[in-house]
């Protein structure tokens, strides 16, 4: 019991010091409630047993993770996760210390993501081999599973969607006829809207059989299968002779050891006139091991890169930079219409999957919004080329309507 007492005054002390932003109130099964903070946003935290906080106070980065999906605490229902992150988020701008912070960071400066071909394909089977069930639950209606583009905040995510493929088929100075490579072409959305809307001739590549089945059936019912293509294929196992190579949300399962690859072989594959266009999750601060509660649930071998990481493989491929733009919030606002139209379904989910399956997603998608949001999280747009003229010298392409 003194060891108990200890435990509740340690976390009672912590939260009396550190919540300033919003407030929270807290629950322990067979305790008083406290309340730390005052103000908005306001958020509940019911923790099952004494147990649950030890856990959180021994590594708080994995265990805040392990212990919701679990059932060791809730912030009162599934759709008020949300709050209680944000106020988390807010009063602890960094994770607290784990006892084995050290050893991460040295194995992640070892292994820094090493993703040969064949653990690319298990760590793609992990995730995007989930049933397509699952993805349409959340996802528009084209299966978009990257960052939308939302031209202003209140804007649909179909609409926002749509914007993001305008943007990037504008950066690509699309044309009919021009070939296109899409490396890590997902469900197959943007590649059937360049072959449909650009009457470009496009070819994808995943490492996904049911991304790989799903895009297929999707070309063949717009009667577009004699325009875009799509294979089963690494991206370093590929070859050819592109005006146009797209990368969409790829990039971040490529590991930073495979980087040069990367670049070189864009560079192989694009033509000396063409462009490239790179669209990846970024990070802004931070240079530290990927959060293991992500890479052991969601995305194994996941790695996301500061612009530092992107630089020097990117100058020595003989690719240049020719435009950048940094896409802040725009993934937060997407993960939160993800979060909604996933607590629509969240029953069925449960029914299909189970109540553990639909804790773990339901966190991935509210810790991803906050990270956007309340951390340093963005998403990097970089357009590639081999040659100076291949774009224009302004950026007055990019607002044909101005």
């Amino acid at each position: 019991m003194a060891l108990e007492k200890m435990l509740h005054q340690t976390v009672t002390g912590l939260l009396s010091r550190r919540i300033r932003e919003g407030s929270l109130h807290l629950h322990v099964t067979g305790g008083p409630s406290r309340r730390f903070g005052d103000g908005q946003p306001e958020a509940h935290w019911h923790v099952r047993d004494s147990s649950t906080l030890r856990r959180l106070l021994w590594d708080p980065e994995l265990q805040l993770g392990e212990t919701y999906l679990e059932g060791g605490w809730n912030a009162g229902s599934p759709e008020a996760l949300p709050a209680f992150l944000e106020v988390m988020m807010r009063n602890f701008s960094e994770p607290g210390p784990a006892p084995y912070l050290h050893v991460r960071r040295w194995l992640h400066a070892v292994v820094r993501t090493g993703n040969a071909i064949a653990r690319s394909y298990r760590n793609v089977n992990h995730h995007y081999d989930l049933d397509e069930w699952l993805f349409r639950r959340f996802l528009d209606e084209r299966l978009f599973y990257s960052c939308a583009y939302f031209e202003y905040p209140e804007q649909t995510l179909e609409e926002a969607q749509l914007a993001k493929c305008r943007l990037i088929a504008q950066k690509l100075r699309l044309r009919p006829g021009l070939r296109v490579l899409d490396i890590g072409s997902g469900w197959g959305g943007l590649a059937v809207y360049l072959a449909r809307e650009f009457g470009a001739d496009v070819t994808g590549l995943t490492l996904s059989k049911e991304q790989l089945r799903v895009s297929r059936a999707e070309a063949e019912r717009l009667g577009l299968q004699d325009r875009v293509r799509f294979q089963l294929r690494d991206y370093r196992m590929h070859s050819g002779e592109y005006d146009r190579i797209v990368s969409v949300g790829m990039f971040e399962h490529v590991g930073v050891r495979h980087y040069p690859d990367f670049f070189r072989q864009m560079a192989k594959l694009l033509k000396p006139d063409g462009i490239a266009l790179l669209h990846t999750i970024g990070v802004t601060k931070n240079d530290g091991p990927p959060n293991p509660w992500m890479t052991r649930h969601i995305f194994p071998g996941s790695y996301i890169p500061l612009l530092s990481d992107l630089s020097p493989p990117m100058q020595c491929s003989g690719l240049m930079l020719t435009d950048l733009e940094v896409l802040r919030l725009h993934y937060a606002y997407t993960l939160r219409e993800w979060f909604r139209r996933f607590q629509n379904y969240r029953a069925e989910v449960v029914e299909r999957m189970g109540e553990r399956f639909a804790r773990m997603w339901e966190f991935y998608l509210a810790i991803c919004e906050g990270s956007f949001r309340w951390r340093d999280m963005v998403v990097f747009q970089l357009q590639l080329a081999k040659r100076h003229e291949a774009v224009p010298i302004t950026r007055s392409y990019l607002m044909p309507d101005l």
